[in-house]
């Protein structure tokens, strides 16, 4: 995928690299959303999804942005502003490509809630190495890239990316693009509200919360496959068959085969991986926010 350069001053960077581990996880501090790639271990982590009677139904609809919590992160970083990202963003080649996918969701994005008229914050990308903290507590890699909606990070190692290519054989720039287009869904989804309804809900009745979680990691899925549709004229030859391999390996049951257990359906937490390739390839096809609604068909019901 043909990225711009990122522009320092249009992205949020905090860099923990060389800064040794972070605290233990705190309660009550936040909630981890992770993308489904507990890949050195093999197994989903747990999230959160949505309250569809309370669904927005997408960017469609106007309205103030609920406010989220003021409580600040505990993420350290070692510059700030623009020269922070300069510096953070130009560690490696890796780092460069994920900040240029940043800023190229916050220009894709941004614009989408102005229309609906609805208040953007911009999500901050946390790089970290090993070990590092968050606003929801300990950040490791064995977590894979996850999004903290109390402090509103997407959080990175980098070296994730060579686990995407050696263990999964998901490879190509567009499929280290979706990792991050993924997370920043769910930022999407916590501006929107969802997330607090969702836990919500979840607490209320435990036997629903991992179809819920699964709902909300497609829709996920399935805004990554929005913002690539309108930056089509930035993808090149294979992206799109790059990152429908990227969302096969990173499927519940695949996962689960690879760890040699048997997939159960009610286990899932993240959705299949034809589920994840069918909601990303939706967003791919219609570049529409609105496509992505995964809880349709509850609503319907209900």
């Amino acid at each position: 995928m043909r990225l711009d350069d990122f522009d320092p001053n249009a992205i949020d960077v905090e860099d923990q690299r060389g800064k040794g581990g972070g605290g233990g996880f705190q309660l009550g501090r936040g909630r981890q959303v992770g993308c489904g790639t507990l890949v050195i271990a093999l197994i989903a982590a747990v999230v959160f999804g949505i309250d569809p009677s309370q669904m927005l139904g997408g960017l469609g609809q106007t309205g103030d942005a609920p406010q989220l919590p003021g409580e600040p992160g505990t993420g350290r970083s070692s510059a700030s502003g623009a020269s922070g990202a300069v510096e953070s963003c130009s560690v490696d080649a890796a780092s460069r490509e994920s900040c240029n996918a940043l800023s190229s969701l916050n220009k894709t994005w941004e614009p989408l809630f102005r229309q609906a008229r609805i208040e953007f914050q911009r999500p901050k990308l946390v790089f970290y190495s090993q070990a590092g903290s968050s606003g929801c507590g300990s950040a490791q890699s064995a977590m894979g890239p996850f999004y903290c909606p109390s402090d509103q990070g997407i959080y990175l190692d980098t070296d994730f990316y060579q686990q995407m290519d050696q263990q999964l054989g998901a490879t190509g720039q567009f499929a280290r693009d979706y990792v991050i287009a993924h997370e920043y869904g769910h930022h999407i989804q916590n501006l929107l509200g969802m997330s607090d309804q969702v836990h919500s809900l979840q607490q209320q009745n435990p036997r629903a919360a991992n179809q819920l979680s699964v709902r909300l990691e497609l829709q996920a899925d399935c805004y990554a496959g929005v913002w690539a549709a309108r930056n089509r004229d930035r993808l090149e030859p294979g992206d799109m068959e790059s990152g429908l391999n990227a969302a096969h390996s990173i499927g519940d049951d695949t996962l689960m085969k690879a760890a040699g257990r048997r997939p159960v359906e009610a286990s899932f937490t993240h959705g299949s991986s034809e589920q994840r390739m069918s909601w990303l390839r939706k967003g791919l096809e219609t570049g529409n926010e609105d496509a992505c609604d995964t809880f349709a068909d509850i609503r319907r019901r209900s």
